[in-house]
């Protein structure tokens, strides 16, 4: 308990998730529920805590996810940020502010950082050899970039990091680099950027990473110790993208901040709409106070493929700017794994949470108990189906739910669940139950404080069975007729010890917990209040906490699993509808196909599917009617080039004179892609 009376107050986040996916356990394992549960026991605790996060809008991921679903990054970013925040409050993750990186607050604040720094003669103007699509006439961001990491020979490393082994890498570190644009080897041309010399920093990094030993995990310690070791190199502050948040200088024109050179902003820029919205004051929970002693405890909770932004990247950013407080504590997790295989989101091979909430309603704290038995705190750890069966029935059920219930029901059997004694205030009296109560109680602050989360629960878990086994031991069933006070006694203290129950579930368990002090009929309780019923108390009817999970829901996941498996696998064998008659020659050469290009597109008024195009044909400059309307957005289409019949008899489609059709490729659920020259080819080239 003593460390948390170091600081006045707590400014927490998570990494901020890509608006380009949903969710999945990995996510909720890595940053999100052990934050939520630091935070919940800090509040328990009392202290002033601001728990924050929001969705990252920016980066190539968010334009690469565009280009994939024929969309623009708006509808993107709006999609996935509705649905991450959904979500998060479903499952209930209490964060004080759920922000995103795209609104005008964070573009203005990130904006200022740049200038900041830039105005102290913080960047290093270079320019340097980047990677170029010349299919695309486009430099080339980390993310769209892939090829072979130099450490771990991983063949589908980004140009900015190895998502196997997580090392930090630049582009002209991958072996054999493919833009994902063309998929093609990009050539490498000059262009200016504004780079963070991060080797400058090196020496103050060591010294304050050093003091961080034995304090912060071994884990994230040793990551970043391996990082120094290797030497640190300038980084890019800005990249050339089309996508994200301006770089504020006139010189600068077309170019955008560094995804990480934003996105921990967006931890700060959050604060400030979550201070504006609650009237407090924003900079006592991110700047240098006047007195050291009043400075916030800045963490981080992350994911290890995050260490490096968070542990020497974002730090060396608050360090040039000079007036930020800088994380005391970074307890990043490893990974969770799924049935013996890496959770991955490009094979579909992930429990989703969104899907969870939907096909377990009401089962939230189950998969906060399985999770937070199985955390990747210091190694990675593994998530199987029927684990989450065995412990929910075998630990929530059989200990927990057991325990309440039993207490619950003999409290209404024998005494129509009045809580009454010749004392006008009903406490615990064992104190055998109350000196090994008291050590769990010590033993959970410490392991909270400590980050062992999974320890942590085991120490509410054993209260239960602590609860189980003094019950068993005194038997009011059976004393109830020969020593009815000792039955009372022994059930009196049997509900004192639930209301300790639901008091240290609540970082763990929160719906849980509220549903034992609703049964108790007792106000939640902080750490530091005293557990009691007054004489004549009135405890509510008993409920069931937790429902057995039956084999049929387990194997109806692993099955929809192993589909999932089968669907991937199956991608590149697509199911091909069979050929159609035989045409002669003369009947194909009579097809008029050429190359053209959009030129405009936009919605048909009333409709669903249709889209009104102008297209360059080489030959003239026509309009075509297309149904493609639900697969691309008309914005993100102008400038592609298409193969398009040009001797179609034209054909009136909602008032509008189609003259052509353009060619497009289908597969077996629907999807439309574009048939076009692999090579740009003039507009008017006879397809043939």
């Amino acid at each position: 308990m003593s460390q948390l009376n170091k600081y006045k107050r707590y400014t927490i986040t998570s990494a901020l998730p890509y608006a380009n996916g949903p969710l999945h356990i990995g996510h909720l394992a890595g940053a999100y529920l052990p934050a939520d549960i630091f935070v919940r026991y800090l509040r328990l605790m009392k202290k002033d805590v601001v728990y924050i996060c929001g969705s990252d809008e920016h980066g190539a991921a968010i334009t690469i996810k565009a280009k994939k679903e024929g969309t623009t990054p708006q509808a993107i970013i709006d999609k996935y940020h509705k649905q991450i925040k959904d979500s998060f409050e479903e499952f209930g993750i209490a964060f004080d502010i759920y922000h995103r990186t795209s609104s005008s607050i964070h573009h203005d604040l990130s904006q200022e950082f740049f200038l900041n720094l830039y105005e102290k003669g913080e960047f290093i103007e270079k320019y340097s050899e980047q990677y170029y699509d010349e299919d695309f006439d486009q430099f080339l961001a980390d993310r769209y970039i892939t090829g072979t990491c130099p450490v771990c020979s991983y063949d589908k490393a980004y140009g900015d990091q190895c998502e196997n082994c997580g090392t930090s890498l630049n582009p002209t570190d991958l072996i054999d680099p493919i833009s994902t644009l063309s998929n093609k080897k990009p050539v490498l041309k000059p262009t200016k950027h504004w780079y963070l010399p991060l080797d400058k920093y090196q020496p103050w990094l060591e010294k304050w990473i050093d003091e961080k030993e034995g304090e912060w995990k071994v884990n994230v310690f040793g990551q970043c110790r391996s990082w120094l070791k290797s030497g640190l190199q300038p980084r890019s502050m800005t990249r050339d993208l089309d996508w994200g948040i301006d770089v504020p200088l006139e010189e600068a024109k077309g170019k955008k901040l560094y995804v990480w050179m934003d996105a921990p902003i967006g931890y700060i820029s959050a604060t400030k709409q979550w201070a504006i919205d609650n009237g407090k004051d924003w900079q006592q929970y991110w700047k240098k106070q006047a007195n050291t002693e009043d400075d916030a405890c800045l963490m981080h909770f992350i994911g290890k493929d995050n260490i490096v932004f968070h542990c020497i990247i974002f730090p060396a950013i608050l360090k040039a700017h000079g007036e930020y407080v800088l994380p005391q504590n970074v307890p990043a997790n490893e990974f969770l794994n799924l049935e013996g295989d890496k959770l991955s989101t490009s094979r579909n091979h992930a429990v989703w949470l969104h899907e969870y909430l939907e096909e377990f309603p009401g089962k939230q704290d189950e998969l906060r108990y399985v999770l937070t038995s199985i955390l990747p705190e210091t190694s990675d750890s593994e998530f199987t189906w029927k684990d989450y069966q065995a412990r929910v029935n075998n630990e929530l059920v059989a200990i927990l739910g057991n325990y309440v219930n039993r207490v619950m029901i003999l409290m209404h059997k024998y005494y129509e669940g009045r809580v009454e004694s010749g004392n006008a205030i009903i406490k615990l009296t064992d104190a055998k139950v109350d000196a090994e109560l008291g050590g769990y109680y010590d033993d959970l602050g410490k392991n909270l404080e400590s980050y062992r989360f999974r320890a942590a629960l085991q120490n509410v878990m054993d209260m239960a069975r602590l609860g189980n086994r003094y019950l068993t031991e005194q038997e009011p069933w059976k004393t109830i007729k020969s020593d009815p006070e000792a039955a009372k006694t022994a059930l009196h203290n049997s509900l004192i010890l639930i209301g300790h129950l639901a008091t240290c579930l609540q970082p763990f368990l929160p719906a849980t917990a509220t549903k034992i002090f609703g049964m108790l009929n007792l106000d939640a309780v902080t750490f530091d209040q005293e557990l009691e019923f007054a004489n004549g108390h009135q405890l509510n009817p008993a409920a069931l906490l937790f429902e057995k999970v039956e084999d049929e829901a387990i194997e109806k996941q692993i099955q929809k699993l192993a589909d999932k498996k089968a669907a991937s696998a199956l991608v590149t064998q697509p199911v091909v509808a069979p050929a159609k008659a035989n045409i002669t020659f003369d009947e194909f050469v009579g097809l008029d196909i050429r190359t053209g290009t959009i030129l405009t597109a936009e919605k048909v008024a009333k409709t669903k599917k249709l889209l009104k195009l102008t297209i360059d044909t080489g030959i003239d400059q026509r309009t075509v009617v297309s149904g493609i309307a639900e697969h691309y957005q008309p914005e993100a289409i102008i400038g592609k080039q298409v193969s398009i019949l040009v001797n179609l008899e034209p054909r009136e489609i909602k008032g509008i004179m189609s003259q052509g059709m353009i060619l497009m490729a289908e597969n077996a659920e629907g999807k439309l892609s574009f048939v076009a020259p692999a090579d740009e080819m003039p507009n008017g080239s006879v397809i043939r």
